[in-house]
């Protein structure tokens, strides 16, 4: 991209916020550029069972958003594959620049929906050994543990529900839980309880993991002792699934946006920030629940605000 393209709206993010956003926008008839740096449907596609998407039963995270994307498409939306690297607003707060991979645009407007990454669990090792025994998804790796034993890190609902996956995999699924409990809804624990295949050490942590290529031992701690011990096993013969949560990919608007303490970016009701014109939909904005539905509401709800505020009529 050569010269700056303009736009009315530069949606940051093709998950499921991002494409509800666009299709949103362009039945709002905006000049609107959705624009995603690796994979359109974000974290979503690596989800192997959705069960929880209204009017749409047992399907999978990368079927759900490419129809979404397929819709969004048909209605005239623009998805574009570019890196976003900065995002900032002129001396007069009247319009976005924002650049890119491949050049910049202007845009009067900008979603942001960049979602989150897996956060990392902080062990001794950890990122030596990611790609090479640890791991932060079940759908891409799970394969390659088949007869194996795995520890699952975490004890929310994504944990819980990859652990769950795991068992079609792993000879043995063990979840790392540093507290008494779990954190999971009841209908997941329930199935956590009666898994035969399934077992929970709470009050516990990894402290450390070592090996070659691939891990051979995990050293971990009691949370309530302190007390240290390690187990050792053959190279290769075991891995470790991390779950504890995901850092929101809110950095690009750091100086224009207010944060909570997790770093998600503060909107109101109609997904705006304190800088006008700049809104955020989806899981990297600060809200109670982060479920494929919510972030589809947000992006919507974005859009409808983003038209209002340029002016142009809301579709009822």
């Amino acid at each position: 991209m050569e010269d700056i393209v303009r736009k009315d709206l530069v949606i940051v993010g093709g998950g499921p916020a991002g494409l509800a956003a666009a299709l949103y926008a362009s039945r709002s008839l905006l000049d609107a550029v959705t624009l995603e740096q690796e994979a359109v449907g974000g974290q979503v596609i690596l989800t192997n069972e959705v069960d929880n998407y209204p009017a749409v039963p047992h399907t999978d995270g990368y079927s759900l958003v490419e129809a979404m994307r397929q819709q969004a498409e048909d209605l005239g939306a623009s998805i574009v594959m570019e890196r976003v690297s900065d995002i900032s607003v002129d001396s007069k707060a009247t319009s976005f620049r924002v650049t890119t991979s491949d050049g910049a645009y202007d845009a009067r407007t900008v979603i942001l929906a960049g979602g989150a990454t897996p956060r990392r669990a902080g062990f001794e090792g950890e990122e030596r050994f990611a790609g090479h025994g640890v791991s932060y998804c079940a759908t891409c790796d799970g394969m390659f543990y088949r007869g194996k034993r795995v520890f699952v890190v975490g004890g929310g609902n994504s944990a819980c529900e990859e652990a769950l996956f795991l068992t079609r995999f792993a000879s043995e699924v063990i979840l790392i839980v540093r507290k008494d409990h779990l954190r999971a809804q009841a209908s997941v624990a329930r199935q956590i309880e009666e898994n035969p295949k399934v077992s929970v050490r709470y009050q516990t942590s990894i402290a450390s993991v070592d090996g070659g290529e691939l891990l051979s031992s995990v050293t971990f701690k009691d949370t309530s002792t302190g007390a240290m011990h390690t187990e050792r096993s053959d190279e290769g013969s075991f891995g470790i699934f991390v779950f504890v949560g995901r850092v929101p990919a809110s950095s690009l608007v750091q100086k224009l946006a207010d944060l909570d303490e997790t770093g998600h970016v503060i909107t109101d009701e109609r997904m705006a920030t304190r800088t006008p014109g700049l809104f955020a939909a989806g899981d990297v904005r600060s809200k109670f629940l982060r479920q494929i539905v919510t972030a589809a509401s947000d992006g919507a709800v974005a859009a409808t605000s983003v038209a209002a505020y340029l002016g142009q009529p809301v579709e009822g």
